[in-house]
Order: structure tokens, then sequence, then C-alpha cells
């Protein structure tokens, strides 16, 4: 999103994480800008049973855990590392004044933190709503158009497991096994070699 040649400006670092490495905690304040080098983050929370929701992944070039930042609200959400991963970290004093000094940056900010504010806002909408098909076949069609999954002669790859499908559309694994197997009957989704195309 922001370039490394102006981050390098303002005076960011980068930090390695391993798979299921913890990045920032639900509760903390936010102190950082953080931006995807390589790797996957996840932001989640559990319930009271253990069971978890994922808030959001987030993927190379993608930043998270912004709008605490802008607020000064504490985290509602941790964010893990999904796998190996290397991050930019820039302190939230030199980020506040690379968005004054650079209007565009500040814009492409807002047009993200709105593309994730229209997300939530369809999503939340279909999972109380909508039958588990439905809600998984529009998760997907949101990440083609957000993560830029990869194409090839099969279709979309689709990059999400079915343990975070269920996790994002708050469904339980079996539930989505069983519509996943439903959608590829009535030619919505395919499976080659256990995984799923558009």
């Amino acid at each position: 999103m922001i370039t490394i040649e102006l981050l390098q400006k303002y005076g960011v670092t980068k930090k390695s994480f391993d798979r299921n490495d913890i990045i920032f905690e639900e509760g903390n304040l936010p102190l950082n800008y953080y931006q995807i080098i390589s790797g996957e983050i996840k932001m989640s929370n559990y319930n009271d049973d253990g069971r978890e929701f994922i808030q959001g992944i987030f993927y190379k070039g993608q930043s998270f855990g912004e709008p605490p930042l802008f607020l000064n609200q504490k985290y509602p959400a941790n964010a893990i590392a999904v796998e190996n991963a290397e991050i930019f970290i820039l302190p939230k004093e030199n980020f506040m004044k690379l968005l004054e000094e650079n209007p565009k940056v500040s814009i492409q900010i807002i047009e993200n933190l709105a593309q994730r504010l229209y997300y939530k806002s369809v999503m939340a909408a279909e999972i109380s709503t909508h039958e588990p098909e439905h809600r998984v076949l529009k998760l997907i069609d949101h990440g083609i158009a957000y993560f830029n999954f990869q194409k090839d002669e099969n279709g979309y790859l689709i990059n999400f497991t079915r343990q975070q499908i269920g996790d994002l559309t708050g469904l339980r694994v079996e539930t989505v096994i069983r519509a996943i197997k439903a959608l590829e009957k009535k030619g919505e989704l395919k499976i080659i070699n256990r995984k799923v195309y558009r």
C-alpha cells in the first residue's frame, strides 16, 4: 500500500514473525502502523467457549490494525501470523506525520478503510440473514475482488481454508464442507485435489 521508499523516509523497521506469533493483542493500545511484506496475518477474537471468530485476513502489501490507531482505542482483536511473515512497523507518530505530509497516501488509507467497512457491513447482513451456501459464496466472491486470488485454467483458487471460511462466516467447519460440496454440485465451485476454485 505505502511504498517502501516513503516508509523508509519516515523511519520504518522490519520484523519477522513465525507462524502463530502474536503481533499485537486484544486490549492493548496501538503504537504502530503495520504493513505486510510477506506472509499472512489474521485478526481474530475468541468467545467464552473458546471458538475463534476471524475479523479479517491480510496478505502481502496490505496493512492492518489502523482503526484503533486513528481512534486511540484499544485493539478489539488479536493479530496473529497465519504463516511465517515479515512486516514493516512504523511508529504511530511517524505514521501520522507521513499522512499529514502526503495527502495522496491519506486518501489511499481512507479508501482501504472504507473497503473494509463495506465488507463488514455486507458480511454482517449475510451472516444474520442468509443460508450457509449463500454466505460461503459471498465470502469467496469478496475474496476474489479484495484479495486478488490467482486465476488459472480451473478458475480462481480460493486461498481460504475451510476453517478460515467457517471463522469468517460464523459457520462450523462441517457446515462449510457441506456448503462447498453443495455449491460444487450446482456448478458454482470446483474442487480439484481438495482445493476450491470459483
